[in-house]
């Protein structure tokens, strides 16, 4: 099967940084778009920054010109620098990707990771 396992979430002062990353294992054929959620409890999970299979890249405004969002395609991987980060940014962050496993399918499926927590001390 295909899992997403993210890392690099932790605890952080705000104004610090970290990088969270996200690998795809298993059978994976090729992956379409990849991108970073998160959620508060209480609220619906928001898009955080996406990446196309083609390197174009989306991100919510509110984390404009403090998050890059980078694939690494021959590690099958989704990377998220985190910079200038303040406590509204706490959250679980969750890795996502659209993925074409081997096999006859030509569809791809969307997956998520189990989420990693980001804390950002005041």
């Amino acid at each position: 099967q295909v899992q997403l396992v993210e890392s690099g979430g932790g605890l952080v002062q705000a104004g610090g940084s970290l990088r969270l990353s996200c690998a795809a294992s298993g059978r994976v054929f090729s992956i379409g778009a990849m991108g970073w959620y998160r959620q508060v409890p209480g609220k619906q999970r928001e898009l955080v920054a996406g990446v196309t299979s083609g390197g174009s890249t989306n991100y919510t405004d509110s984390v404009k010109g403090r998050f890059t969002i980078s694939r690494d395609n021959a590690k099958n991987a989704v990377n998220l620098q985190m910079n200038s980060l303040k406590p509204e940014d706490t959250a679980v962050y969750y890795c996502n990707a659209d993925i074409r496993k081997f096999g006859y399918s030509v569809q791809y499926s969307n997956y998520w990771g189990r989420g990693t927590q980001v804390t950002v001390s005041s």
